[in-house]
């Protein structure tokens, strides 16, 4: 394959060229039109900008997938209005040719509602169906009574709420589809992933996903659109162990064990990550907890590591990204902070300083920028503060955290660089990164001769954009949000398509 009449990637600027691509590998760059063609497949670009493909660092894939067909929350201001949104799907959902048993409703964002979520009035609403609502943050769950008994469910609340490790669990038995109607639900969010210019994802999805990305592989014809590393959590490391597995173990083709994930403790939005001082404008003295005691987190850190895993350790706090950082250096483990949302002042050179990669997710601070400005407003300076890592020598890892925030490089890259969205002025500015930064946090590889060829063709230059509209940053972020990829390739196969030639 020769990608022909191609302009400015990443790391040089030489006008147009040709890339040449052979058995999975760029083996050859060229300037335009002087690429030997030999029997090379051509396909022309027409003087597009090329980057190299895009990773999503952090993701629950089939989640993803299947929360796309589910009830989105997330125009709701309130209660009240989350639970007509609800009865809606109700109705809608009874006469339909095959109703579904649970009907799910998801990314509802309570940390600013004026009212109370009650039991009493969602069950008003929703009568004898079984109804699950999710919080934004996947951290927490509202259920009605129908669905508390259907489920058994004993660690809620009055109100029919769970939190933490027990809605983790549930959510695992939620409007639970077929293995086949998932995988092709999983398909298509695959594809859409690619229509994007991702060419690979580390699938930290609760349970033991690994069989199920080998049965996916193995039903597609032909290679499948994304590489995929499928993480592995603490109720599988036994297991994991057993069969064998490590990260990097390469159990299908373009599928490889991902890293141990274990989550430490809780969401700013639920008001659960562990923090050093209090959270504010709440009843009493509230700091969030750690889902485990800090021996036990330690021991299955040092588990993992020593059966070959890299780690992947979800802290938000400032105390729980201190506790991990502790361990981290005492025990010379390798991986990275999942989240890194709010970090002690003495704590963001040591990331660098210990090689911990921060794998974040800048659209969250886009979404949390008023919750922050409530629960932590006495240190939102430390809150997402990707520029403050970077100064301070740490690597960042970009990713979704989809279905938290949607499986979408160019809305990460556009939160990291502008930090608004919706025509609001940008928050905090200075924790922003440059374009170049974002891009290489979001990709693995560099479009030279010895790389994989993970490349993708824009539609536009996104460099360019944000020259012209130099000063406007909502403007800028609408304009990297909107991005549009004419061609994927990732691994030398080509997954999206949709170049046209330009009249």
């Amino acid at each position: 394959m020769i990608l022909s009449h191609v302009i400015r990637d990443s790391h040089r600027d030489e006008g147009s060229v040709d890339i040449v691509v052979h058995d999975g590998v760029i083996t050859g760059i060229f300037p335009a039109e002087q690429a030997p063609r030999g029997d090379h497949e051509v396909i022309d670009l027409d003087d597009r900008v090329v980057i190299p493909g895009l990773w999503d660092e952090h993701v629950h894939f089939a989640f993803w997938a299947q929360h796309r067909r589910r009830v989105s929350l997330a125009s709701a201001r309130s209660a009240a209005e989350a639970i007509a949104l609800m009865a809606d799907a109700v109705a809608a959902n009874k006469e339909a040719e095959n109703p579904d048993q649970v009907v799910i409703g998801t990314e509802y964002r309570d940390g600013l509602w004026p009212d109370e979520k009650l039991l009493a009035d969602l069950d008003a609403a929703t009568g004898s169906t079984p109804v699950a609502l999710s919080s934004v943050d996947v951290h927490s769950g509202w259920l009605n009574s129908a669905a508390l008994a259907q489920f058994a469910v004993k660690d809620a609340d009055e109100q029919g709420i769970i939190r933490e490790g027990p809605w983790f669990a549930l959510t695992q038995r939620l409007g639970v589809a077929s293995p086949e109607t998932v995988d092709e639900w999983v398909l298509d969010a695959a594809h859409h992933a690619a229509s994007l210019g991702v060419v690979g994802i580390v699938d930290l999805e609760m349970g033991y996903t690994v069989p199920d990305w080998v049965r996916r592989v193995a039903s597609h014809e032909g290679a499948y659109p994304l590489e995929v590393e499928a993480g592995v959590y603490p109720g599988d490391l036994d297991r994991a162990i057993a069969e064998g597995m490590t990260s990097g173990a390469l159990v299908a083709e373009r599928v490889q064990v991902g890293p141990f994930k274990i989550i430490t403790d809780g969401s700013l939005n639920t008001r659960t990550a562990h923090c050093v001082q209090p959270y504010l404008a709440v009843e009493g003295e509230e700091y969030g907890a750690m889902n485990f005691p800090p021996e036990e987190i330690e021991a299955l850190l040092c588990k993992a590591q020593e059966a070959g895993f890299w780690l992947a350790v979800h802290a938000i706090g400032d105390e729980a990204n201190r506790i991990v950082l502790d361990l981290f250096e005492k025990h010379q483990l390798h991986g990275r902070i999942e989240h890194a949302q709010l970090v002690r002042e003495d704590d963001f050179a040591r990331f660098g300083a210990l090689g911990v990669v921060a794998s974040v997710q800048p659209e969250h601070a886009i979404d949390d920028r008023d919750v922050t400005d409530v629960y932590w407003a006495d240190r939102s300076e430390r809150a997402f503060a990707l520029r403050k890592l970077v100064d301070e020598g740490a690597t960042l890892a970009l990713g979704s955290d989809a279905p938290v925030s949607p499986l979408n490089p160019w809305i990460e890259i556009a939160a990291a660089v502008t930090r608004t969205r919706d025509g609001r002025e940008p928050w905090h500015p200075g924790g922003g990164l440059t374009f170049d930064e974002a891009l290489r946090f979001s990709t693995r590889t560099t479009l030279e001769v010895g790389q994989p060829a993970h490349i993708v063709a824009l539609e536009a230059d996104p460099r360019w954009l944000l020259h012209a509209l130099a000063g406007d940053a909502p403007r800028s972020s609408d304009a990297l949000r909107e991005m549009t990829v004419a061609l994927t390739v990732s691994g030398g196969t080509i997954t999206h398509n949709a170049l046209t030639r330009r009249g």
